[in-house]
């Protein structure tokens, strides 16, 4: 592959609180590109990543999509750009961490009035811990009330972000007709059909702009030696210059660059385009990625001609089947090739791969490292799977979904809907790993688990209208979770039926302990191999499905398992065996320990007339929440506070009826607590 076709792709996400406009800016992108010939509006239904029928009535995105377009900026040679537009609703982010894990930049959308909201920091971090270098847009400053200093102001405080700002609108609100180009010194300016002029700054714009800019070098500098030697050499420090350190700060995540503008109004779009060409990385520019070999840790370059090894990252199911989306991090992939698919272990055949363009798409005959293509056709496919060459079976680490922290019963409305449920609740549960589906052991009724109510309410929707099923839903359940209480040592389980025929014989010794970061993790601690490696397998695997439900009947997370010993019998045991045997171990080894209840706990702001705060402190506080800090906003208020999922059924209608429709509130899952009351039951 020519390494200078890969350095010209950006693989990118637009990330942002809901309704901070990254579809909108979405569709302006792939306007001013010319992959689209007219612009569709959310409010109309008629975006081009938005296009299921739910995501059009709603006005929200639900799945992210992802598209291809190209942009050639002034001076540059042309680039191609794969854009994945990701919901901004928390319940949904699983699309968010499924799209950055596998790409190599993001921008973050940012409300120019509404500044650094809740799902805003959530996908910030989200951003961080994989490392993806990010540039801010600070969007709608058309509006009333539209602060770009506030904004940056809250990306510190917030954020503990080190913004870069590129510039300065020229006007704002209603005002604004332009940017102020400290990198180039330039000034941008939008006539009223919105056409882009630039001019070199004037002698008085000089003498106004060039300590802002100065301040810009200063601050890249304090991360950039090659910058700094310049500036304290009292170097011209020309617009390449400064890009080029930009560029450098960026990829290393010391700093984000920060534009502005209105993607409604198509304002700031092209500068926005071009700080994608100029700040994020390509393929090339990304750390190499490891992977687990038989023969141990291996690094991959993005390299054409190495080892295949990609990344099976989502799943949709279209009206002609399964689409299996795929980031190819190293080597070359081409149809009609077989691959092995780490968590089938079974090779699998390419019979198409194509390249999507949202809800279209258009075949392709290979693709490269660093390309995001798909692969039709694959029924069984499990997201997060690695995908490599069957002859170097290489496994890279997968994708993790968060918690789900609510269920609903749901029932058939007509029995011969029954099958239709199953197959549709399969596919979903295929298509969105935050998505499960399971059985209340005591009524035999199915039970369906996802992020909050909107998730669920999304994907009965989704029976309703994809699988043509009556579906009825029962009230909701909180997703508790268990975890042990102390320290406990030496417990046994044992397996023995030896009374003629074949025998089942296993024997292990546990110990088990808690951990703060509800995680597990299984040790093998024996040696001398008194348990053969393949029944430490087996022991594992019987450790993880007893995980499934703890002495209250709630799964269990936050411990580390060490096997410390064991008996094996040269004729009876069996890897089933020793999986009944971990099983029964654990269960004795929480029913000596005891178990901790532990709760959903989720973050709220809640933008209130000042007024009302009283008010919505006092219901908060009889929902057990805790007022964390009340922000004056002169009119309005911001109260932060953290209270118990539990608490929070139908809290929206509750807060609109309390403040006569005039509050309005955010939620994001925080974590999991103690819990301060046992869960009624259901």
């Amino acid at each position: 592959m020519n390494t200078t076709i890969a350095s010209s792709w950006r693989n990118l996400g637009i990330i942002a609180h809901v309704d901070a406009g990254k579809t909108t800016l979405t569709e302006r992108l792939l306007w001013k590109t010319g992959a689209i010939h007219r612009m569709g509006e959310v409010h109309d239904g008629a975006t081009t990543t938005d296009f299921t029928s739910i995501e059009k009535d709603r006005g929200i995105t639900i799945g992210a999509a992802a598209v291809q377009t190209r942009w050639t900026p002034q001076g540059h040679s042309e680039h191609r750009l794969t854009i994945i537009d990701t919901p901004g609703h928390i319940d949904f982010a699983i699309e968010v961490e499924r799209s950055l894990r596998v790409l190599d930049g993001a921008v973050a959308v940012f409300s120019a009035v509404d500044g650094v909201q809740p799902q805003s920091e959530t996908v910030w971090r989200q951003a961080r811990r994989h490392g993806v270098p990010l540039i801010a847009f600070v969007n709608k400053m058309d509006r009333v009330g539209a602060s770009f200093e506030r904004t940056l102001a809250q990306m510190r405080e917030k954020l503990d972000a080190v913004p870069w700002p590129l510039g300065q609108s020229v006007g704002i609100e209603n005002e604004l007709q332009g940017w102020v180009d400290y990198v180039a010194r330039d000034i941008v300016l939008w006539d009223q059909d919105n056409h882009l002029s630039r001019r070199p700054w004037s002698d008085d714009e000089a003498r106004e702009f060039e300590p802002l800019r100065l301040r810009l070098i200063e601050a890249v500098a304090d991360h950039d030696d090659e910058l700094a030697e310049a500036f304290l050499d009292a170097r011209a420090i020309d617009a390449g210059l400064l890009k080029a350190a930009l560029r450098r700060g960026t990829l290393k995540g010391a700093g984000t660059p920060v534009l502005g503008g209105s993607a409604f109004k198509n304002k700031g779009v092209e500068t926005l385009l071009d700080a994608i060409v100029d700040y994020l990385p390509s393929p090339l520019d990304r750390p190499w990625v490891h992977a687990e070999s038989e023969r141990g840790e291996v690094a991959l370059a993005p390299d054409a001609s190495g080892p295949l090894a990609g990344l099976l990252f989502k799943i949709v199911h279209q009206e002609h089947g399964a689409l299996s989306f795929v980031r190819l991090y190293s080597g070359t992939l081409r149809v009609g090739d077989t691959v092995w698919a780490s968590r089938r272990d079974k090779p699998q055949r390419v019979g198409r791969l194509v390249v999507v363009q949202a809800n279209r798409g258009h075949d392709v005959d290979v693709a490269y490292a660093g390309e995001i293509v798909a692969i039709p056709g694959w029924k069984d496919a499990v997201s997060g799977e690695s995908l490599s060459d069957p002859g170097e079976r290489l496994v890279l680490d997968t994708i993790q979904a968060q918690p789900a922290v609510l269920s609903w019963r749901l029932t058939a409305g007509k029995s011969g809907d029954l099958i239709r449920l199953g197959q549709g609740l399969a596919s979903l549960a295929q298509e969105d790993p935050s998505f499960r589906v399971g059985t209340d052991s005591e009524t035999g009724e199915t039970l369906v688990w996802g992020m909050g109510e909107l998730h669920l309410d999304v994907m009965v929707e989704r029976l309703r209208q994809e699988w043509n099923v009556e579906v009825r839903t029962g009230s909701p359940r909180v997703a508790y979770q268990e975890t042990p209480s102390r320290a406990v040592r030496g417990i046994e389980g044992k397996l023995s039926k030896q009374n003629g025929g074949t025998g089942q014989f296993a024997r292990v010794v546990i110990d088990v302990e808690p951990r703060e970061d509800g995680q597990f993790e299984f040790v093998d601690r024996t040696t001398g191999g008194v348990v053969p490696r393949n029944f430490v397998n087996a022991t594992e695997k019987g450790l993880r499905l007893a995980l499934a439900e703890g002495p209250l009947g709630y799964p269990v997370v936050g411990l580390t398992v060490t096997l410390t010993d064991g008996q094996t019998h040269a004729v009876d045991s069996s890897e089933l065996a020793f999986q009944r045997a971990a099983g029964d171990a654990l269960k004795a080894a929480l029913a000596e320990s005891g178990t901790t209840l532990l709760e959903p706990v989720m973050a709220l702001v809640i933008d209130t007339p000042a007024g009302n705060v009283g008010d919505v402190v006092g219901d908060l506080q009889r929902r057990s929440g805790r007022v964390l800090g009340i922000e004056d906003k002169g009119l309005r208020t911001d109260v932060t506070a953290r209270a118990p999922l539990a608490q929070l059924s139908g809290y929206t209608t509750a807060l609109r009826s309390l403040t006569q429709g005039r509050a309005s509130a955010s939620m994001v899952f925080n974590g999991y607590e103690q819990a301060r009351s046992a869960p009624k039951a259901a």
